[in-house]
């Protein structure tokens, strides 16, 4: 059986909502965005220099060096992005991460500092924060609460404070394994074993769920660092108890959540599968009914 592995650097009112199409590299590229202001959705289309930061949207993303961090910061530069990488060692980050790309900045911040100073390392320009951090496994048994439960508060309320009104959050399948009736499966008691790790994931998410700010979570299966070799299968939550998937795909999944309002206030459940067939995301999304 396939089961969730650790993720260890795995994320008032509604305002806005941006979306992406494609970005191409040439001197001058089409960014194509959703602006959503209530439910009216309108498309915009800007002609943007590839130096001028000025109008790409800005995306922070805590947790920027781990594994599937590093890849959602890729991906979203690859889009067309400009990325502020929350990171707590500088030095590990420029060689982890390309550091000469002008639309990537590096930012200093540890997300169980509190959400003042997350706040100003968010800043006012940011259109969205992706949330994917974790605790690092060790002998310190509150480590899942203060980086994936407080950590995560802090985030949010960081947003909160700098009226930033999206919200991606990698978290786990089987967070909710006990309701969802697998308190026995082997993955949901080796992922709590280190100080409840999925408890700690699902009272973030639900502080998320009562916050109003516009959330997308991701709840991943096993996650590989192998290239994908199925195509993606989505869940609506306490669906999935085993499975696994690329952190390619998470990385994806993660990326064109900002691009679907389809995605807005929704927990969904990825892996992947190599005789599922392949869908459209707005689809995948548009196919999970939130209970």
């Amino acid at each position: 059986m396939a089961f969730p592995l650790m993720v260890r650097n795995p994320t008032f009112h509604t305002h806005q909502v941006t979306a992406l199409s494609s970005f191409r590299a040439k001197s001058l590229s089409i960014l194509n965005f959703a602006k959503m202001e209530g439910s009216e959705i309108t498309q915009v289309a800007r002609k943007v220099g590839d130096d001028d930061l000025s109008l790409k949207k800005k995306i922070f993303v805590a947790g920027a060096t781990g594994s599937t961090g590093k890849r959602i910061v890729q991906q979203l530069l690859a889009k067309g992005f400009a990325v502020k990488a929350g990171v707590r060692d500088l030095d590990k980050a420029k060689t982890t991460l390309s550091s000469t790309n002008p639309s990537l900045q590096f930012v200093k911040v540890d997300v169980t500092d509190g959400s003042d100073k997350l706040a100003e390392a968010i800043g006012d320009d940011t259109e969205a924060v992706v949330c994917a951090t974790g605790f690092r496994p060790g002998w310190d048994l509150l480590a899942p609460w203060k980086v994936d439960n407080f950590g995560t508060v802090n985030l949010v309320e960081a947003c909160r404070k700098v009226n930033v009104n999206r919200f991606i959050l990698i978290s786990s399948i089987l967070v909710n394994g006990a309701a969802m009736g697998q308190l026995f499966n082997p993955a949901y008691i080796f992922l709590n074993v280190f100080g409840l790790t999925l408890v700690a994931k699902l009272q973030a998410e639900n502080h998320i769920r009562k916050s109003g700010i516009n959330y997308t979570i991701i709840r991943p299966g096993g996650l590989k660092n192998d290239p994908p070799t199925g195509n993606i299968v989505m869940e609506p939550e306490d669906t999935l108890y085993e499975g696994s998937i690329s952190r390619d795909q998470v990385a994806e999944v993660a990326v064109e959540s900002l691009a679907y309002p389809e995605s807005s206030y929704k927990v969904v459940e990825i892996v992947a599968r190599p005789d599922a067939p392949k869908r459209a995301y707005h689809d995948l999304f548009g196919s999970v009914v939130q209970r």
